[in-house]
Order: C-alpha cells, then structure tokens, then sequence
C-alpha cells in the first residue's frame, strides 16, 4: 500500500493507493450485485449490512470485516484521533448513468451532524467500468481523484471538505462508503450485533437450507424513471443484472398470474417463486428457490468462472440442459415483459460499453459447477459467522475473530 497525498489543515484528507486488494473489490462487487436494491436518490443503488441480514444473506457481512478495522485503524492513525471512533454506516454504493452530486458537505444536513469522517474505496475503475464519476474537492489539494479500483479516499466531514461526483456517463461506478462518528450513540456495531441475535443462523428440520436468501419487498428491487410509478415503467433490477449478463428466466409454476397481461399477481409474491436458469435456446433444469438465489449463482459465476473445477460436474450437467419449448419460450417472454418492461432503460441504466468487455466465455458445466462452490463458499461464511457470533454479542462490536481451524 502506497500513501499517494495527503491534505493540510485547513482541509484535511488522505489519498490511499491499493489499499483494498483486487480480489476484495471482486468480492464486494459480487455482494453487492447480487443484493442491492434501489438507493437513496436517482440512479443510485445500495447495499447496506442491516440489508443483507434482512434478506437472509448475514454471513455477507464476513468480507466486510478486515476492510473494516483496517480503515478504522488507518483513519486514526492519519487524523491523529485521540478519541475513539465509531462506525455510524458501511455500505455498497453504485452510481449508474444519470446519476451526480452537486458541491456539499456531509455534515451539511441537521439529520448527519454526528457525522465526523467518511472513507470511500473505490472498487473498480475510470476508465475501464465507468466514465464520468471523477470525485472534487472544493478547495485545497487534490482537487480531483480519479476512481481507482482498490484506492480510498478520507475526509474531514465538514464544511472544510465541500465535495461533488461528476454525472456518470457510462457504466456502474461502485464503491464501499464508511462514515464515522465520535458519538457512540450512533455506533453501526451495536445495532447490527442486536439484529443478527435475531436472525436465525442455525438450520432446523422445518428450514435445512438456512443459507438461501429471501428476497425484500418488491418495491425495494424496481427501479422507475419517475421514482413513482410502480411495475408500470421502468425494471426490476434482480432481473435486469442477469438479462444484463444474458440470461432469461423461467418460471416451472403453472400460474396465470406469470402472464404480462395479468396485473392481479402481487409482484412480490413472483419474486419468491422457484425459478429456473435459461440462456440463447437452452434451459438449465435446476430450480432455484427464488430470485435472489438464481442472482447471487450468477453473480458469483461471473466473479468466479475462471478458477472453477468442472471435471466432476460435466457428465451431470449434460442431463441438466435442455432444449426450450414453444410454450416455455412464450412464458419467458412474458416473463421478460412484466420484470423488464423498459428493457432499452435497464440496458442504458445497467449496462456498459467501457473498455472491452470483461465477460468470460459462457459455459453449462462451469456454471454448473458454480452452483456447488456458491453453496461451499456460503456454508464456510455462514460458519464462520456462527462462531464469531457469541464474541460479537460480548463486546458489541463487529471485529476478525482468530480461530485455530479446528
């Protein structure tokens, strides 16, 4: 790690280069587009930790965690802290196309005056994501930053580091956003600790697949260019990632209400129904549970389909991919219509032509295969998390738990 600049005084603020490594940046970015949902002005999507134990996913908050206490301990040590300081929000931000941020502070708002410092990482880049999106600093130096995957900006949160994002042109500019307050009233730790004792982390016999997500109300999932509408224009942004990435989906119930015509279905209630995976004229026969399952294979397919193994999978997977029939290519499209009712918005709002295309060469017996790592990868979290819990609940706080491995 490379500290790039820091600020004086009169406005101070420190530049971080690789701070978060490559292969962090993937995971986030896996997190939060499989788990995101509409955020808090247009254009905009986030991922907040309380969201993802809402939904099902806690054991998501694991890779969070070292990124964490690093920046908490780096923040003090630059800004010479000698106080304690405590984490108020964590979360996932993406900007899309359209959206920007005028000249403000962050303290500027009555509701953020417990707000002391920010630290923004940047988990993909100028350039090759995204265009637009460059970050400016009103007065002093540096006056802009250019998006850096793995680069971190930190801040007084004052009038003394008055900001603004330049309006994305092009792409999805992501990163993590950490606030911090000197009052403990407003510790994010606390309140999450108490939720996730809430949560149910062990599986019983009514529940054996505690590990799969439940999706949140619809209307945190559709994204509208009026932010009024609902399911009248605009998308479901869980369906429009994976149509993004080229995937429809298919439904196995036998229900009217899938039908683009009929309006007396309740959207959530669609989003919680088994689903199934289909691509060009091929159907894979594997149901998921619902919608945030199918996204979050997917999505972790994408981040990983160069390091899976396949060589156990393939002669399965040749029973698993069918060819699609009339009838249920008819479905999907209906399917289509309903969930991506302006498909050229989700293309323009989620879609990319930055920099070539980073999209690997599709294959059944990889994603296949991904269907077995994602459920690995999510036990071993899930895990993990069961045996920090108890240290956790001890100390209100959120932090790496060392365990021997046994």
């Amino acid at each position: 790690m490379e500290e790039n600049s820091m600020g004086d005084s009169r406005h101070p603020r420190v530049i971080l280069k690789n701070f978060v490594s490559v292969e962090e940046c993937k995971e986030l970015e896996f997190i939060h587009k499989s788990c995101c949902t509409v955020g808090y002005r247009p254009n905009v999507f986030s991922t907040t930790l309380s969201h993802l134990i809402a939904t099902r996913s806690p054991h998501l908050i694991l890779p969070f965690v070292p990124i964490r206490e690093r920046l908490k301990e780096k923040l003090e040590e630059c800004f010479g802290c000698e106080y304690e300081l405590f984490i108020e929000f964590t979360g996932l931000i993406s900007w899309t196309r359209g959206a920007s941020i005028g000249w403000h502070s962050d303290d500027n708002r009555p509701y953020l005056k417990q707000r002391d410092f920010a630290a923004v990482c940047y988990l993909n880049s100028y350039g090759n994501d995204f265009k637009g999106g460059l970050f400016h600093f009103q007065d002093g130096d540096p006056t802009t930053i250019e998006p850096l995957a793995g680069d971190v900006v930190m801040y007084t949160a004052d009038c003394r580091n008055i900001h603004s994002v330049d309006e994305i042109t092009d792409g999805e500019r992501l990163t993590l956003t950490l606030w911090f307050s000197r009052d403990c009233s407003h510790d994010e730790d606390a309140k999450l600790v108490c939720l996730l004792s809430q949560s149910q982390l062990h599986s019983s016999n009514n529940e054996p697949d505690p590990y799969l997500p439940l999706p949140a109300s619809s209307s945190m999932y559709w994204f509208s260019p009026d932010h009024i509408s609902q399911h009248q224009s605009g998308f479901d942004i869980c369906w429009a990632r994976m149509h993004i990435l080229g995937y429809d989906l298919f439904s196995p119930q036998d229900k009217s209400c899938f039908s683009a015509l009929d309006s007396s279905c309740d959207f959530s209630e669609r989003l919680m129904e088994q689903l199934q995976l289909a691509r060009g004229d091929e159907l894979f026969d594997l149901e998921f549970v619902n919608i945030l399952h199918v996204l979050q294979v997917v999505q972790f397919y994408s981040w990983k389909a160069s390091k899976l193994q396949t060589s156990k999978v393939e002669r399965e997977t040749e029973n698993l991919v069918v060819k699609l029939s009339e009838s249920q290519r008819e479905k999907i499209n209906n399917l289509r219509t309903t969930f991506l009712n302006d498909q050229q918005l989700a293309e323009t709002v989620l879609g990319t032509s930055c920099g070539e295309s980073r999209q690997h060469s599709f294959q059944w017996v990889s994603f296949s295969a991904a269907v077995g790592a994602w459920e690995d990868y999510t036990r071993e979290l899930r895990k993990e998390l069961v045996l920090s819990l108890p240290y956790w609940r001890t100390h209100q706080a959120i932090f790496s738990v060392p365990f021997d491995g046994s």
